[in-house]
């Protein structure tokens, strides 16, 4: 998808200042261990001016407060508060969704932790039986492998429901783009033939309230910054929230609008 396709003009300047300015991370500030250029210096601006300031991720491999801990060795002060993820959703969402569900997490050790600390019993998918499970939470798993695949598979055919954090298909890294969570969803819904009920980060519904929230702003007065057409641009766009396309990242690669010559000129 282009931005032209979605009626935007990728080089129109904002005609008002926001209240709040949320920004997403990798791509969008920094890639990997290196700030983007000018990324410090417009924060800094952004918050000189007065607006309230967030960062968001879909990425559910570490904490808000790590993330917080990031930018500011990287030059953006930030704090744990600031920080919304894919996985303060997630917890947001099992609590008015799944309250009392015995879990099987496919993903990385922290999404078990978070689980257990936010009261859900879970299950280990290498040694605990996968059909007492009533729900399968979904994420980002860099040790993602066949026995878990097949735990999660006996989990869903016994009845379990699938909730995933986020539909991204990949995360750029500057060693290239590695596998995301939509990679493993798509394993366990194309062997069950079910679909996950929600995926509750970028460019969820859920993911909007949560960051809306947090700033303790309407969406009128917001605009989200982002790499993605896809997941910022759009989730920003079905919220309400103004969005801004930054040219790094994972955004395809867009052809700058010109302006047709006048032949007066």
């Amino acid at each position: 998808m282009t931005a032209a396709k979605m009626g935007m003009d990728v080089h129109r300047r904002p005609t008002r200042r926001f209240d709040g300015y949320v920004f997403d991370l990798d791509g969008t500030l920094y890639l990997g261990d290196h700030l983007l250029p000018g990324a410090a210096d417009t924060v800094a601006a952004i918050r000189a001016a007065g607006a309230r300031v967030a960062f968001l991720t879909n990425k559910p491999l570490e904490l808000p407060s790590a993330y917080a801990q990031k930018l500011t060795a990287l030059g953006i002060p930030a704090t744990a508060h600031e920080v919304i993820s894919s996985t303060d959703s997630l917890l947001l969402y099992l609590a008015r969704e799944a309250r009392g569900a015995t879990i099987l997490p496919i993903g990385e050790p922290l999404i078990g932790e978070l689980l257990r600390g936010a009261g859900f019993a879970t299950i280990d998918p290498a040694s605990d039986d996968p059909t007492r499970a009533d729900l399968v939470v979904v994420s980002w798993d860099r040790t993602f492998d066949y026995p878990k695949l097949v735990a999660a598979f006996r989990a869903v055919r016994a009845g379990a429901r699938i909730v995933a954090t986020n539909p991204d298909p990949f995360c750029p890294t500057p060693d290239g783009d590695l596998p995301d969570c939509a990679a493993m969803l798509a394993a366990i819904e194309a062997s069950t033939g079910a679909r996950a009920e929600a995926i509750v980060g970028k460019p969820s519904a859920h993911m909007a309230a949560a960051l809306l929230d947090r700033l303790a702003l309407s969406a009128e007065d917001t605009v989200l910054v982002g790499d993605r057409l896809t997941t910022d641009v759009r989730m920003a766009r079905e919220a309400g929230m103004a969005s801004a396309l930054v040219l790094t990242g994972a955004r395809p690669r867009l052809r700058p609008c010109r302006r047709r010559r006048d032949p007066a000129d």
